[in-house]
């Protein structure tokens, strides 16, 4: 059984490319991507009001740090991932207990970070 079958996922990735193999990803996991974002307001805005059931979220938007969104998010108590090149150092002390998946990932990696994050086991 998938446990991650039709779960609705917040993506926030700046890279093109990288969003796009992210997406694909979720998709052959069973999920559906409901929203995405590649920028920090656009991503406040869709973690604010969109509706979704965890999200995978990019530490680094174009240089801007979008630990605002991660908050958002909490506040919401919306499970997510981190996703980033920079490793744990990148995470904000106030988030160091939150999934982190380390760029470049594969997707046992992504499935296993969001399970975790769902609090299911992969």
């Amino acid at each position: 059984m998938n446990d991650l079958a039709g779960r609705r996922a917040l993506l926030v990735e700046d890279e093109g490319a990288v969003a796009l193999l992210i997406e694909d990803m979720l998709v052959d996991l069973g999920c559906e991507v409901a929203a995405s974002a590649a920028n920090l307001g656009k991503a406040c805005e869709l973690a604010s009001q969109a509706q979704f059931d965890f999200a995978i979220l990019d530490l680094n938007l174009n240089g801007v740090s979008a630990i605002p969104v991660a908050r958002i998010l909490r506040e919401r108590c919306i499970p997510f991932v981190f996703s980033t090149g920079y490793g744990a150092s990148g995470v904000s002390e106030e988030f160091v207990d939150y999934p982190l998946l380390a760029k470049p990932f594969i997707m046992n990696d992504l499935r296993d970070r969001i399970c975790a994050a769902l609090g299911l086991q992969p």
